[in-house]
């Protein structure tokens, strides 16, 4: 990989005068995030790779107001969750997907992407979709990033600089999804039990937090699974009456979340108080959002506003609109974008939550104390 050019840091003095003093200190830039996950967060890193994931046609990224109204990669109608929690703590930008060309020069000032549609915490997960980089590669170029940094300021800065940023873990919905898919190679007839399942999600998932332990991170952010059993897929797949969920599917979320939590409360009695793992409990802010869609301003928690109620749900535009997916007239009053993925909207919620939630929400504290954590 190479170093960022020179003209790089001409541009960096150019935004910040003390560019020494941004090397130590980092006055200019107060928010920096690691965004590690799937397409619930994805950036635009699944643009660069030959996958059938991808959000890179409209209308997808129709309300995300930077681009313009084009696509970016974002499996949602505008910002992700990662998005509006890192402009709440005073982001000026996003973190730029790893995967894009200029990313690198930019890795100092600005935390970078490396969240994957259709990935999982299993390396296996998603392979129906061909390509898609698992939690393990996005770790593995995290500490290429961690290089590149290196070179530029230092092992001492360094170490200070990933101190003060927040990683975040989006991540295990695709496993789940594939568990319940017995088409995958991975999960045949003789899959395992899925309290197994469960404790082999977990076990994975602590193998790569560890690792980002060891390579410098110290604020994290771990977001449980949400209800996918009440996403339109699984409840028209499973041919489930309007506001029924599949029971299944929610209840091993249920059980690997109870379990991910645990673990995360043991691995802050093992390393605190220098490092805090955040669970951010998703699960239950979005099962709210579904039941209680009226009180938060919703018309529709059942079906998606782009792609329609049945099979094959694709969402798109296309230039002759006898050939688009159908698409929603008013995408506020949706909880759905897609058969997947929230809408900015929801979205919006849950990041609410998370920011600012008691501890039944975030645990053991919420983002916005582990923003202004200091060890």
């Amino acid at each position: 990989m190479e170093a960022p050019k020179i003209s790089h840091f001409l541009l960096l003095c150019a935004i910040c005068p003390n560019f020494v003093v941004l090397l130590s200190a980092f006055p200019c830039f107060a928010f920096t995030s690691f965004v590690f996950g799937d397409s619930l967060v994805d950036a635009g890193n699944n643009d660069y790779i030959f996958t059938l994931s991808k959000a890179d046609s409209p209308p997808y990224g129709i309300d995300f107001k930077p681009s313009g109204g084009q696509p970016t990669g974002r499996f949602t109608n505008g910002r992700t969750i990662s998005d509006i929690i890192g402009q709440a703590l005073g982001a000026k930008s996003f973190p730029p997907p790893y995967l894009a060309p200029n990313t690198r020069a930019n890795s100092v000032l600005k935390g970078i992407n490396y969240a994957s549609g259709a990935s999982g915490i299993l390396d296996e997960t998603g392979v129906l979709f061909i390509g898609r980089v698992p939690l393990r590669e996005q770790v593995n170029n995290f500490e290429e990033s961690r290089y590149d940094m290196v070179k530029i300021m230092g092992e001492n800065k360094t170490k200070e600089f990933l101190k003060k940023a927040i990683f975040s873990v989006t991540i295990g919905s695709n496993d789940v999804l594939n568990y319940f898919q017995p088409t995958i190679p991975f999960f045949g007839d003789d899959k395992v039990s899925p309290s197994m399942f469960q404790d082999f999600m977990v076990s994975n998932l602590t193998i790569q937090l560890k690792r980002l332990h060891e390579l410098g991170a110290r604020k994290f952010v771990v977001v449980g699974v949400g209800p996918i059993g009440c996403i339109p897929f699984i409840r028209a797949i499973h041919l489930l009456p309007s506001g029924q969920c599949f029971a299944e599917v929610n209840e091993l979320i249920q059980g690997y979340n109870t379990k991910l939590n645990g673990v995360l409360d043991q691995i802050n009695q093992e390393l605190g108080p220098e490092a805090i793992f955040v669970y951010a409990n998703s699960f239950d802010i979005f099962t709210k959002i579904i039941v209680n869609y009226h009180q938060y301003g919703f018309a529709n928690a059942n079906g998606p506003c782009c792609g329609g109620y049945f099979p094959p749900f694709v969402c798109f535009k296309s230039r002759d609109a006898s050939r688009s997916s159908a698409l929603c007239d008013d995408r506020s009053k949706y909880v759905f974008w897609d058969a997947y993925h929230p809408t900015e909207a929801a979205n919006m919620i849950i990041a609410e939550g998370l920011l600012d939630g008691d501890k039944s929400i975030s645990s053991p504290i919420n983002i916005r104390e582990l923003y202004n954590y200091n060890s």
